[in-house]
């Protein structure tokens, strides 16, 4: 297999909203992220532990898109985010990879955080 010409600097998903200033609410308000850098008025991005997620309204992609984010801690996240008032789709579930919590945004956007397992 031939090898890419170039280093993969970073790989960041984009997502779907149809309400920019609420989505970047929810995202720092209840998930935590830090608050956008910059934006525009459909695009912004927030970040968590220096790895970024770009909103973009109405422009890009479909609602719906599912995003797997490691963190070192569900259960805390889990009890922090459900608090806050996040949508729990489900809490903490132990597999044999991972102990996974499903949080959605208000666009149906899923995030999947998940940790090592119990």
């Amino acid at each position: 297999m031939a090898t890419l010409p170039t280093n993969i600097e970073m790989i960041d998903a984009i997502v779907c909203v149809s309400d920019l200033s609420r989505a970047v609410r929810y995202y720092t308000n209840v998930l935590g992220f830090d608050p956008p850098m910059w934006t525009t008025d459909d695009f912004t991005s927030v970040s968590l532990a220096g790895h970024g997620i770009y909103l973009a309204q109405r422009q890009q992609g479909q609602p719906g898109s599912w995003i797997w984010v490691g963190v070192g801690d569900v259960r805390a996240l889990h009890d922090l985010s459900a608090e806050r008032g996040a949508i729990i789709r489900m809490p903490p579930t132990n597999c044999p990879w991972a102990l996974k919590l499903h949080v959605e945004d208000p666009d149906g956007n899923v995030l999947r955080f998940g940790s090592d397992p119990d």
